[in-house]
């Protein structure tokens, strides 16, 4: 095992708070009075223009910075930022340049972390973003499935400019809080629904919080252009986060080419949740037959809208259990179980029995206890049985690039119903 060991002196990293020196602890004081330089913007910098050490400002530019401390490497340095550095902040840019050894970091309490705090909020499975390097609509998409959202905003594109762009794709459902200036004595908390901040402005030191209210489901954006599979899901009205997460487009996708449909296949959808595969099924099987099974009355209600909105005729919403919900309805060409209990074996089993001969089945299926016994099934008794594993990641633009963030991978297993021998 080799160490790594820098011959340049450390360079700190503080984080200072709104509240200004008084707010620093014991050590970062210490490090600050020690220093020879302290390199920071001109704001943070007015919190210790006190101290006899040379000031050296810099602007948000990471190229400048970098030069800058390059500069003065041989003095006692020291970098000021707001809060904790590496939440959003510029130490993680500056340990990828210069080197993780070349540094010591000391985290102050962040902005985010007090806003949560002032409106008493848990932030542990918050979607959080920084506007400034990420782009707006990657947080529209986020919206979509997440509780809470904890922005740092820009002049650019400030709170009532969040609030406006939700509120035109028809994602209302959050109450809003914008807190200013934290920790300092003219600290401001303002919450309101979304129309109301979009109508006000505020100061640009300020951290944006979005809770969704309960019970409400999502809304689709317009349908214009929809199209006959893999649609965005944004287009479909779904069940609030962790009740009903509709099937992602691109597993869709997939999942449909398995089904090999036919234009007038039957097809049921068993445990349809928002109905997106019978929907899209429907679409492709033009003259045949959709049946979306659910027991969720919610549920249930959504995919009628979603059948609603999309106008497919085909497309039936059948309210109940498996497999007491298909006893009436006709044996399908085309099977797609979706869902993640324990009982999908058991269902796999019966709807089997229901399957046409010469007849296509896929189990969405996300853990593996449940993809080692549907597997096991469908090898024993189908033919061409198969597993596909689907693991998506999409990029996000984080300090000056594009990072990919996974979903949870998926498993799609699929097989032909053997044709009755003669």
């Amino acid at each position: 095992m080799e160490k790594s060991v820098s011959t340049s002196p450390k360079i700190f990293i503080v984080g200072i708070g709104d509240d200004g020196f008084e707010g620093l602890t014991s050590q970062s004081t210490r490090i600050l009075g020690d220093a020879q330089v302290i390199v920071g913007n001109p704001q943070v910098l007015g919190h210790v223009e006190k101290l006899s050490a040379e000031k050296v400002p810099v602007g948000g530019d990471l190229g400048e910075i970098v030069e800058t401390l390059e500069k003065h490497q041989a003095k006692n340095v020291v970098l000021l930022t707001s809060g904790d550095p590496l939440f959003y902040g510029v130490s993680k840019y500056l340990c990828d340049k210069l080197g993780k050894d070349r540094f010591q970091v000391i985290p102050h309490v962040s902005s985010m972390q007090l806003a949560f705090a002032r409106i008493k909020e848990s932030w542990d499975d918050a979607h959080l973003a920084n506007l400034a390097n990420q782009p707006l609509e990657s947080v529209i998409a986020a919206a979509r499935i997440s509780e809470a959202i904890g922005l740092f905003t820009t002049e650019e594109i400030p709170p009532k400019e969040v609030a406006k762009t939700l509120l035109g794709h028809d994602l209302d459902y959050f109450h809003a809080y914008v807190c200013e200036n934290l920790g300092s004595p003219n600290e401001c908390v303002t919450q309101g629904e979304l129309k109301e901040i979009a109508e006000q402005s505020f100061g640009p030191l300020n951290v944006m919080i979005l809770v969704r209210k309960p019970d409400v489901p999502d809304r689709p954006m317009s349908l214009v252009g929809k199209r006959k599979f893999g649609n965005p899901d944004d287009v479909f009205r779904q069940s609030k986060p962790k009740r009903g997460l509709l099937t992602p487009m691109e597993v869709r996708c997939i999942a449909l080419s398995l089904l090999d449909l036919g234009d007038s296949s039957v097809v049921w959808d068993v445990g349809a949740g928002s109905g997106s595969v019978s929907i899209e099924a429907g679409m492709i099987a033009e003259k045949g037959a959709v049946y979306a099974i659910e027991m969720d009355p919610e549920d249930h209600g959504l995919i009628r809208t979603n059948i609603e909105n999309f106008a497919v005729k085909n497309v039936q919403a059948v309210l109940g259990k498996a497999p007491e919900a298909w006893a009436t309805l006709p044996d399908p060409d085309c099977i797609f179980i979706g869902g993640t209990g324990r009982q999908i074996r058991g269902i796999c089993e019966q709807a089997l029995q229901r399957l046409k001969p010469g007849g296509r089945i896929v189990a969405n299926i996300s853990s593996i206890e449940n993809l080692a016994d549907v597997h096991q099934l469908f090898d024993t008794v189908m033919e061409s049985a198969k597993v596909t594993m689907v693991n998506i990641s999409h990029a996000t633009y984080q300090l000056e690039r594009h990072r990919f963030e996974a979903s949870n991978p998926t498993f799609l297993v699929s097989g032909k119903k053997p044709l009755k021998k003669s």
